[in-house]
């Protein structure tokens, strides 16, 4: 049987057409389990019994389970367990704006970035649409409140498990699903280039972030094993026609570590690569973990950092730092309890 929650609302039109009844019911079934938190299918009353019968043998509604949580000021880390026992993560964070939800793509990640706790964790499998959809039903009943916006920057690399990161944007996206709107949706990539291009293609209006934490191929590839297939310039030209396509900005993250990314040559490198581009850079204080070692930059560093970028008109920001006490690196609390 397939689990419901990885349907998006047209896959269940078709489902309904090809039993020969109204795709209306899609719409039905999507109210009663986004709108009215409803998972138990024989309590659809505006559905027929014999229909109803029907997707009991074909959809089950089973969850993945919440196995841990660890609680910081304004964050949250929760460790779920899926159906296999396989483990993952995903961070709600309290912001000014809102309640914002980093959700996992994969089991383990195969970028093997040097400074993610994510890369020690060797790729096992992707995740099904509806494992990362109820990563986000399982926190909001926690929480007991509505999510406002979701990044899929969790343990993997989303474009990695391309289909099933798009079906699960739709899902959520959708007016009838939780609603959640694309401009408060952003997948990041480390850079696969085809799957950039691909994604510039879709009719979505989410929002794209570029792991990119060093503006040469020597920085990066250090720390950056991808760097030796879509190397800098590849990645940014990429993004260049992603931007050409959209017409939408995109986010540039750069993990700020200590001595390795962050003196003022690499900013100068930086501030060269992306003149004139519709982007905004998010320098990312690093959370350090006990099992590699990168160290988190110095706030004086980061500043003079952030200072050259504006100076040389690069939109920048430094992102508030969220779950250090509380194992919140990706990856890290996943690693600590197998």
């Amino acid at each position: 049987m397939k689990n419901i929650f990885g349907y998006t609302r047209e896959m269940l039109e078709n489902y309904f057409i090809n039993m020969g009844e109204k795709k209306y019911k899609a719409t039905q079934v999507f109210e009663w389990l986004y709108r009215h938190n409803e998972y138990d299918i024989n309590k659809f009353s505006n559905i027929k019994k014999d229909i109803i019968d029907k997707m009991f043998g074909d959809f089950t509604t089973d969850f993945i389970k919440i196995e841990k949580v660890l609680e910081g000021v304004d964050v949250k880390k929760f460790l779920f367990r899926m159906l296999d026992g396989e483990k993952i993560e995903a961070v709600l964070m309290e912001h000014n704006y809102g309640l914002s939800v980093c959700v996992s793509s994969q089991v383990g990640c195969n970028m093997g970035c040097r400074f993610c706790e994510s890369g020690r964790l060797k790729k096992v499998r992707n995740l099904e649409a509806y494992e990362i959809v109820e990563q986000i039903l399982l926190i909001q009943k926690y929480i007991g409140k509505r999510i406002d916006s979701v990044v899929i920057m969790g343990i993997g690399e989303p474009f990695d498990n391309y289909d099933n990161i798009i079906r699960f944007i739709r899902i959520i996206n959708d007016a009838k699903g939780l609603a959640i709107g694309a401009r408060h949706i952003t997948v990041s990539t480390c850079g696969l280039v085809p799957k950039i291009d691909e994604f510039s293609n879709l009719d979505l209006q989410v929002n794209l972030a570029l792991s990119l934490h060093g503006a040469t191929d020597e920085v990066r590839g250090r720390i950056m094993p991808v760097n030796k297939v879509y190397n800098v310039d590849t990645v940014i030209a990429a993004i260049k026609r992603y931007i050409a396509k959209t017409n939408r900005r995109v986010t540039i993250e750069y993990v700020m570590l200590n001595m390795v990314n962050d003196n003022l040559e690499d900013a100068k490198s930086l501030a060269k690569l992306l003149k004139g581009m519709n982007v905004y850079v998010n320098l990312i204080p690093y959370n350090e973990t006990r099992n590699i070692d990168f160290s988190k930059s110095s706030k004086e560093r980061i500043n003079k950092f952030y200072d050259y970028l504006i100076k040389n008109g690069i939109n920048v920001t430094v992102r508030r730092e969220f779950g250090g006490n509380i194992k919140a690196a990706c990856g890290q609390l996943r690693s600590e309890s197998d």
